[in-house]
């Protein structure tokens, strides 16, 4: 996957900012549940010794003039958030700004929270929460004292209109915070990811930038840097072994061929001689089309030919292509079907696209049994054009395909039929040097390669056996 496609909020950085916003979050609700805790339970202890005071200045008061007391005390109150209610012992109202006892009120002298509320006539009931009191007196009589506790409410309210304002006040500069330290790495990230492109295709050269900062991506660069140089020292090592073990062989086996084939000509017509040197004839000339191969695929890994590369015509190559191979699909009874729909020209090198296009569908022919189909075809697809060349052959096994563009490598459908196992090497070789992609899957009847002749978006999906990467989407929409 694509880090320039990743979805920004998955970044470290975001995913800190998230977990920290939480936090605060989590923590100023705490916090604020707390402050409001404690600020009612000393608010609501105030109220409480309020009420005892006026409950017992009240009880002391001589029984005949208690009722005119009550009501001059349910008079005085300014903001009416005083409940005086004096009743006689069945319930009776006798004095006071309270209609009824409410039932939920214990009449104990101890100090309750109501949530109904005072039932008063200037009020709705269950409208405003209060701290209510009841005591009998020595008379019998029941005295009812009660307190709003909306100063409570009001400065509950306050606490969690401050948190509010707290939390944006300091979530918003923090997004946009985090939204500003986010950019730098994803930029460097993203610059790291166009350095490795490259790197992907193959080009062991080039390394990762690295910043005078010196921070952690710093870093990481460095380390990559120094494993990529190990890395391409290491291969060309070993394909400079390779190289040189090819073509320093292949000199004294030529000699070797030129002696033995004139070592045939004197032994013409004597039998079995004239068939051993016939035999080991046979078997140099394997190992010199293997050499050949392996420095064929070694100077298409070099990749200082793409300089030379022009605008071509896909279609004539194509044509070209077909040409070349008919005769053969005709001797092996083949009908070899050439579809071209309207394409642009494409940059590249002519010769290595024949030279590809042709290992292919000689392979194509070749596994392809007597009688089978072959065609060939080419269309534009969303971003470029695609050649596919499909058979009813027995085409490559799923957990093979990514290992067939090895060289010598032959898969088991392979391993009775004459060949070196190089051709799919040099064909991979000749697509990562355009930047090309290849794709091999299953066709309705058979195989199905497909040469995507444009260069790959970053961050596609990849499919099976590829050059580059292709999204999987791509070649299922147009198969």
């Amino acid at each position: 996957m694509s880090l320039l496609h990743t979805n920004a909020w998955r970044s470290t950085t975001s995913r800190l900012i998230l977990i920290y916003g939480v936090l605060f979050a989590v923590w100023g609700l705490i916090l604020v549940a707390v402050i409001q805790w404690e600020t009612n339970r000393y608010l609501n202890g105030v109220i409480d010794q309020m009420l005892v005071q006026r409950m017992h200045y009240l009880a002391a008061t001589d029984a005949p003039r208690l009722p005119a007391t009550v009501d001059a005390a349910s008079k005085i109150d300014p903001h009416g958030i005083m409940s005086v209610g004096l009743f006689d012992s069945a319930g009776h109202v006798l004095a006071g700004n309270v209609d009824r006892i409410p039932a939920e009120l214990h009449v104990d002298g101890r100090a309750h929270l109501l949530n109904g509320g005072m039932p008063r006539p200037d009020r709705v009931e269950g409208s405003i929460r209060v701290r209510a009191m009841a005591m009998t007196l020595p008379s019998g009589q029941i005295l009812v004292l009660a307190k709003d506790t909306s100063t409570i409410d009001g400065l509950g309210a306050i606490t969690r209109r401050a948190l509010l304002w707290g939390i944006s006040l300091t979530i918003i500069p923090g997004l946009l915070g985090g939204f500003l330290l986010r950019r730098g790495p994803a930029q460097r990230i993203r610059e790291l990811q166009l350095a490795t492109e490259p790197i992907r295709q193959g080009d062991l050269t080039k390394r990762l930038p690295v910043s005078r900062r010196g921070d952690e991506l710093d870093l990481l660069a460095g380390i990559v840097n120094t494993m990529l140089g190990e890395i391409e020292r290491l291969m060309n090592e070993v394909k400079g072994v390779c190289d040189n073990i090819a073509h320093d062989l292949r000199t004294p086996l030529t000699r070797l061929r030129a002696r033995l084939y004139r070592t045939q000509q004197q032994l013409l017509g004597q039998q079995p001689e004239a068939a051993l040197v016939d035999a080991c004839m046979v078997d140099i000339d394997a190992v010199l089309a293997r050499f050949r191969a392996l420095l064929r695929v070694s100077e298409l890994e070099d990749r200082h030919r793409s300089a030379c590369f022009a605008e071509v015509d896909l279609a004539r190559v194509l044509r070209e292509v077909h040409e070349f191979y008919a005769p053969v699909a005709e001797d092996r009874e083949q009908p070899f079907d050439l579809d071209i729909q309207p394409l642009p020209p494409v940059r590249a090198d002519a010769h290595l696209l024949f030279e590809a296009l042709a290992n292919l569908v000689g392979n194509a022919i070749k596994f392809t049994p007597i009688g089978g189909s072959v065609q060939l075809r080419a269309s534009m697809d969303r971003d470029g054009p695609r050649i596919d060349i499909l058979d009813s052959g027995p085409g490559i096994p799923a957990d093979e395909r990514d290992a067939v563009t090895r060289r010598f490598y032959r898969g088991d459908n392979s391993r009775t039929t004459p060949g070196s196992g190089v051709g799919l090497s040099i064909v991979s070789a000749i697509v990562r040097l355009h930047g090309y992609a290849l794709d091999i899957g299953d066709a309705a009847n058979g195989a199905r390669i497909t040469l995507y002749c444009y260069p790959v978006k970053p961050g596609e999906v990849p499919g099976t056996c590829l050059a580059r990467t292709v999204s999987v989407a791509r070649h299922e929409a147009t198969t």
